[in-house]
């Protein structure tokens, strides 16, 4: 089993608040988008129903409206099934660019849920009222005719499995029980589960970009969602209004090269936040870096052996523990949290780590769970990437991850069993992505990112030819909303006034 490829930013959001704190730049003068009008966007044949739809926008809560759009199940066949997609919008001020449709990641995270919640706090207040930001979840995803799996009590019970596949009988039992998650979601979801790639969804935001009255599209996209707005720009160029990628995802990369890549970028953040903690007056570990990293083993070799029980009677497994243990790792602000989580784990209290596991899932107080992030996250993946599940293959990437990533790597192995069994084949596969012909586009990468490495940001805009990388220099995951003043300005001056960030520019 393995943790999820990157978090839905709306989850730091949550966890409170974070400080704006001003940052130096450095950069060569930028050049602006030439702000002439863009010409018509042409309508793919046999989709002009689609694109010619008009959107019914009613009241949904506070400042926001809501709506649906109907996009093709299959492009291939657009006069067969259709599926419907949830839209919001947090309408900007009086006079507004156009549409800024924003999508935070997972795959398998909710867009409606990081403009409800998130956008207020993240966004700045000028990018908000130049722009009607709309929120979408893409096909598969929360309100999108979802992909479903198991019920909470059925989630609950899976997160409470431990398998050990290392051995052939654990790596067996693992096997049956994904082949047996794998035929839930066929039977529970339908015909739709073979067509929640990625590509799809990226022709649906072109669909929502006609609809919205745009004749180009303006997007934000973090994490995976820079997947989405890539394969945008390679697919329809022409389209490209104003693009910013955000924590990148690389295109080139196979499954075993991303979850490699992803569990050295969190051996090396693990080993910043222990330092940090040493550093600290109430860290639960003492000694010099490797020892408390022994230390830190020794914890999880504990829970391995023996699952923890939260206050609640649930059974914490050492695969949900890990997973609590990742996701404060996704913001530096949150380390004190994960400090005080594992200082009470080593006195036996594993509430606080079964909270970020809960957050992590998706499981809501009250037993149930928002939204179907899990069963999305699997569904997208194993249409996007092929995997070997030959388990002398498997076993060489397990000692692999366990040597290049000690803490971490384990447990990200084995990810190919998930999509062993799936029913639909994947469609994708690795390759450059160059959108020839597309306007300037803004790549982020910030250089302690654990879960879209530095190194992933450079590669996507080395290909994407009219791209400028722009760097954070600092730890946690992607870096518009809770990095620094630079930032910030950049991302809201090339959106507002159209200003292309110098490549190379370093925040």
């Amino acid at each position: 089993m393995r943790a999820s490829r990157s978090r839905p930013l709306f989850i730091m959001a949550i966890l409170g608040s974070l400080s704006l704190l001003l940052g130096s730049c450095s950069a060569t003068p930028a050049p602006s988008i030439d702000s002439a009008p863009a010409p018509a966007a042409k309508v793919p044949a046999g989709l002009e129903k689609f694109y010619s739809q008009e959107l019914d926008w009613a009241p949904c809560g506070g400042a926001l409206q809501c709506t649906e759009i109907e996009v093709p199940m299959d492009y291939a066949k657009p006069e067969g099934e259709t599926m419907t997609l949830a839209l919001n919008k947090r309408p900007g001020g009086k006079k507004t660019i156009g549409s800024l449709l924003v999508n935070p990641g997972g795959p398998g995270a909710s867009g409606l849920e990081i403009v409800a919640d998130a956008v207020p706090t993240m966004f700045g207040q000028k990018l908000q009222r130049g722009y009607d930001v709309i929120g979408f979840d893409p096909r598969g995803v929360g309100s999108s005719t979802p992909v479903k799996c198991q019920t909470p009590t059925e989630q609950d019970a899976s997160r409470e499995e431990q398998f050990d596949p290392s051995t052939d009988a654990g790596l067996a039992d693992m096997r049956k029980a994904s082949a047996a998650y794998a035929k839930q979601c066929a039977e529970r979801t339908g015909e739709s589960l073979g067509f929640v790639d990625t590509v799809s969804a990226a022709r649906d935001m072109d669909v929502m970009r006609a609809a919205l009255g745009d004749e180009q599209l303006n997007y934000l996209g973090y994490s995976y969602g820079t997947s989405l707005g890539a394969h945008y720009a390679e697919l329809f160029p022409s389209n490209v209004g104003k693009l910013v990628l955000d924590g990148a995802l690389d295109p080139t990369l196979g499954d075993d090269e991303i979850t490699l890549g992803q569990a050295v970028g969190f051996e090396n953040e693990i080993r910043s936040y222990m330092q940090d903690c040493l550093e600290s007056a109430d860290c639960p570990f003492t000694g010099t870096l490797d020892e408390a990293l022994t230390q830190l083993h020794d914890l999880f070799d504990s829970v391995k052996a023996t699952p923890m029980v939260g206050s609640d009677g649930r059974k914490v497994p050492i695969i949900d523990f890990v997973n609590g243990f990742i996701i404060p790792l996704y913001d530096n602000s949150t380390w004190p949290m994960l400090t005080e989580g594992l200082r009470n784990a080593i006195a036996g209290n594993v509430d606080d780590i079964l909270y970020f596991a809960d957050l992590n899932a998706g499981r809501e107080t009250d037993g149930s769970y928002s939204g179907n992030g899990a069963a999305a996250f699997t569904a997208i993946n194993c249409l996007d990437y092929p995997v070997d599940a030959d388990i002398p293959t498997m076993r060489a990437g397990a000692k692999t991850l366990t040597e290049k990533a000690p803490t971490i790597g384990e447990y990200l192995a084995y990810g190919a069993v998930g999509c062993q069994d799936w029913e639909f084949p994947a469609t994708g596969k690795p390759g450059e992505l160059t959108a020839k012909g597309a306007a300037p586009i803004m790549v982020i990468g910030t250089t302690g990112d654990p879960a879209t490495p530095h190194a992933w940001s450079q590669s996507l805009a080395k290909q994407l030819e009219s791209a400028s990388l722009v760097t954070f220099e600092g730890h946690g995951h992607t870096a518009y909303g809770r990095s620094n003043g630079c930032i910030s300005n950049a991302v809201e001056s090339y959106f507002l006034d159209g200003t292309v960030p110098a490549d190379g520019l370093t925040c």
